[in-house]
């Protein structure tokens, strides 16, 4: 399924579990043979005149990239790069040009471009950019999804079981663990193995990279830190 550029009349793109390519360029002619090229490709497509209409498009929860024009009247290509790396970080940018120079280059795939060609556009070296692209996306993507997983299991901690999962991360055993927090080693165990439950862990290195994704693995360091010398740790 492809789609339209804002101006045409009809129902908006809905999006399914097909990779969306977007485009932007001023140039109603370029915009019809990539919205062509890129549906021949089994994409969908999905195309603007501007980079502000762009940006009043939903974020799409699908594998996307961005085919994006340099030169455009009012808000240019590098200034539009700017909001997608803020706001769509999972949307990599191809730039297209037909009036390419090295300092803009440079300053594109700084700020994180992954390609930068210049028109007119070969078609096999588009659709390789283009699939390597999504690929990327599809990437980061799971990547989201499995932190906001993680995230989730995190929250469903109780308080102490939050304490408990910052001092054993640290390498703590369950009779010093108690020492620090006033309760029972049994009491210890107990909410060692609940919060291992329901952070879904196998093991005590999968809690500790766990830990670290969450940057929390710090997170309790003040309150270890008063006695942490009692057990030989360093601060």
């Amino acid at each position: 399924m492809t789609s339209r550029d804002p101006s045409r009349t009809g129902p908006p793109l809905t999006t399914s579990e097909v990779p969306v390519v977007f485009v932007v360029d001023d140039d109603v002619s370029v915009r019809e043979s990539l919205e062509l090229l890129i549906a021949s490709a089994g994409w969908q497509a999905q195309t603007f005149e501007s980079a502000l209409k762009f940006l009043d498009c939903p974020r799409v929860h699908v594998a996307s990239c961005l085919l994006l024009d340099v030169s455009m009247p009012g808000l240019n290509g590098l200034d539009l790069q700017k909001c997608v790396a803020s706001e769509r970080p999972d949307m990599p940018i191809i730039f297209i040009t037909g009036h390419g120079d090295v300092p803009t280059t440079v300053q594109a795939m700084k700020a994180g471009a992954v390609e930068f060609l210049t028109k007119p556009l070969r078609t096999e070296v588009l659709i390789c950019a283009i699939a390597s692209a999504l690929e990327r996306s599809r990437v980061a993507l799971e990547h989201e999804e499995e932190m906001r997983a993680l995230r989730d299991r995190y929250a469903s901690l109780s308080k102490r079981e939050r304490e408990v999962m910052a001092l054993v991360v640290v390498g703590l055993l369950n009779k010093q663990v108690g020492s620090e927090l006033g309760i029972s080693e049994i009491t210890v165990k107990a909410h060692r193995g609940r919060l291992m439950q329901k952070m879904n862990a196998a093991s005590l290195p999968d809690l500790v990279i766990m830990s670290a994704r969450l940057g929390i693995q710090n997170g309790f360091g003040a309150h270890l830190g008063r006695r942490s010398t009692k057990f030989g740790m360093a601060r």
